[in-house]
């Protein structure tokens, strides 16, 4: 992008590295990699070690659970050595169980072979209502622009549809011939929708123009409607069109205001719509399809002030009501027939979200449960009467229990008085004395953090590790106030409460500022980089993920991709006092000549969300102005976007590396019991 986009005239010494194309930009990157690749090298290199441990607990050649479709079970099979699953059906057998037959399946997507050697990531994966095609994309450089494609499955003939720019979605309509697709405007913001069949032209349907707003595009879970969401950060508006008539025109249900948000989907009840014009904590409707418009809309469940309803799923058996409660995920379910009853889980720190892979009309709903000393369990919830059964359980291979790790809550205090929580996962030995702590944080968009199961943490956690996750605001894991109280003029709150917990953590004698490590990703990044620049003395390390560390830049740079839509989070610089707000934070603007830990960073070339540049400026800048020596890494993944690498050993490496890096600097602790 021109650097004559950007509106802020600051001069920027190291605007330069912005020239993608530049052969002084490819080998200053290169230069890094080698850098990175020597001081690993030289320091305790436990990389190999490391990934065969983490490949070690892994079940390398394994089968998906099945989900339930028509006459089919649909399936994943993952093998030892294919970086990448292959996807399969086969009949689905009459006694109405799980039971995959071999010699009967048929192979739907092989990636192993897509891929080659490079880069590859499925986007969509759409099977027709008839069964007799497959609709998929694929991104083969990681820029999140996706080809589409059409596989008949009774001959296996592939063709690819044309559209360019693409995201990657793909939605059929009920006749099993009519497509739905969205492309991406120059700025990579899905923008337009368009209607495709088989050997005609494509028919554009839908275009948004506010550069705030992105579609999306999905069938109704009783398969009965097609919705298309246009949304901003903070702002709805949804058009529906049944799926049996693809042709026919859309139909507006709430034109959109600022600041009101609603998604839509549909069942026995009608349209289904969940929506925050009651309050911040958001309410329930229900609408007839024929009059959808917000007049009619009926009042189903209040707003909670103690909780907010953040979605909700329907089948047509019950309602399952999705809440964050005291900062966990709880679910409660009105069945068709019988009272309403809260979803009991056993562990106090958890995860826990609804899942694909029954049907509609199913009596049963999957989720998906785990914590972190607990892998990922599918379980099935009959809806009737709350019963639950464990359909699988992701396994650990080689010596593992639960019992042998320690889950535990605690809370921090922000300098408002604001109570932070924290989770925490160790060894009980690690967290009776100070052993090295990993540290990770987030907290923007609204995203949740709730705790995960890590078979690659494993090898931290028994070389005497705790790992801890900081639920701070920006996030919403404590509701809905809890984002926006850490966003805008609110994000130094982001910041102040990361930071308190890190104290927490110190005083409570669970580690030292010799042996606490931090880490984040993207919008985490920029926690990390803000957090090192205020307090360096408190971090012996830091990791920092494709980090939006050059936010004052970006977003007065219009003309980069996606960054008008991000001024609902961040603000406009057009206003003077966000852009001061914005400059006070940012790190890359922040940094200054101090002491600071030893930094592991990665970029992914083909990032569109944050752009390689980002992460190699700050790094250069911290070189020259940071009055120590410690180690400072840069790890560009030249063939990868956002999300690294893409196959499973690929990400299993990367994990290891950062994991050698972390514990050359901050060491090991003790791996007693």
């Amino acid at each position: 992008m021109p650097l004559s986009a950007r509106r802020d005239a600051t001069p920027d010494p190291y605007a330069w590295m912005e020239q993608r194309d530049s052969d002084e930009v490819i080998q200053h990157l290169h230069a890094e990699n080698r850098h990175t690749e020597q001081w690993l090298a030289a320091h305790n290199d436990q990389r190999g070690q490391l990934f065969e441990e983490i490949r070690g607990r892994i079940r390398e050649t394994d089968l998906s659970l099945p989900a339930v479709w028509g006459p089919w079970l649909y399936y994943q099979r993952t093998e030892a050595g294919a970086e990448y699953p292959r996807y399969f059906r086969s009949p689905r057998p009459a006694d109405g169980s799980l039971e995959t037959d071999p010699q009967r399946e048929q192979l739907l997507l092989d990636l192993n072979l897509l891929a080659g050697d490079g880069f590859l990531q499925l986007g969509d994966f759409a099977v027709s209502p008839d069964h007799q095609w497959l609709a998929y994309s694929l991104d083969r450089q990681g820029n999140e622009e996706y080809q589409l494609y059409l596989k008949h499955l009774a001959s296996g003939n592939i063709s690819e549809l044309p559209l360019d720019r693409a995201d990657g979605s793909l939605v059929w309509a009920n006749d099993s011939t009519t497509l739905f697709a969205i492309s991406m405007d120059e700025s990579s913001r899905p923008a337009t929708l368009w209607r495709m069949q088989r050997g005609t032209p494509a028919v554009r349907v839908y275009h948004e123009t506010d550069q705030r707003f992105y579609l999306h595009a999905y069938r109704s879970s009783s398969e009965q409607w097609l919705i298309l969401a246009s949304d901003s950060k903070n702002t709805s508006e949804v058009r529906i069109v049944p799926a049996d008539e693809p042709a026919a025109d859309w139909q507006l249900l709430s034109r959109r205001h600022s600041g009101h948000e609603y998604h839509v989907d549909h069942g026995p009840q009608g349209l289904l719509i969940r929506s925050n014009d009651r309050g911040e904590n958001f309410a329930l409707y229900r609408a007839d399809p024929l009059r959808p418009l917000r007049p009619y809309w009926e009042l189903l469940v209040d707003v909670d002030p103690g909780r907010t309803l953040e979605d909700f799923s329907v089948q047509q058996h019950g309602l399952v009501l999705h809440y964050r409660e005291q900062g966990l995920p709880r679910l409660e379910v009105m069945p068709t027939a019988g009272e309403s009853y809260r979803v009991e889980m056993p562990d106090t720190v958890y995860s826990l979200h609804v899942q694909g892979g029954e049907e509609y009309s199913s009596p049963r709903i999957r989720l998906r449960y785990e914590s972190l000393n607990r892998p990922a369990q599918i379980r099935a919830l009959e809806l009737a009467g709350g019963s639950q059964q464990i359909l699988k359980q992701t396994p650990v291979e080689g010596p593992f229990s639960p019992d042998d790790y320690e889950v535990r809550r605690e809370w921090a205090i922000a300098p408002d008085g604001t109570r932070i929580p924290i989770s925490l996962v160790g060894r009980p030995a690690a967290m009776a004395a100070p052993s090295p702590l990993y540290l990770y944080g987030y907290g923007a968009y609204g995203a949740s953090m709730d705790p995960w199961f890590s078979h690659a943490r494993l090898s931290l956690l028994d070389r005497g590790w705790v790992f801890a996750i900081a639920h701070i605001r920006g996030g919403a894991d404590m509701g809905e106030a809890w984002y926006q109280n850490g966003k805008l003029e609110h994000k130094h709150n982001t910041f102040s409460d990361f930071i308190a917990c890190a104290e927490h953590l110190i005083d409570e004698g669970y580690t030292d500022s010799g042996k606490l490590v931090i880490a984040g990703g993207s919008a985490g990044g920029l926690l990390i980089g803000n957090v090192l620049n205020q307090r360096p003395e408190l971090f012996a390390a830091a990791v920092a993920d494709v980090p939006f560390v050059d936010v004052w830049n970006t977003m007065n740079n219009p003309e980069l991709p996606l960054t008008v839509g991000e001024y609902e989070e961040w603000g406009d610089p057009n206003d003077p006092e966000v852009a001061e707000r914005i400059r006070s934070y940012a790190p890359y603007e922040q940094v200054r000549e101090q002491a600071y830990p030893a930094l592991f960073v990665t970029a992914g070339f083909h990032d569109m969300r944050v752009q390689y540049w980002e992460a190699a400026k700050w790094v250069a800048k911290l070189r020259h102005h940071r009055t120590n020596d410690a180690p400072l890494l840069l790890r560009v993944q030249m063939s990868a976007g956002h999300g690294g690498a893409s196959g499973r050993y690929q990400s299993m490496k990367e994990l290891a590396e950062e994991y050698s890096f972390l514990l050359a600097v901050a060491g090991e602790g003790s791996n007693q019991a």
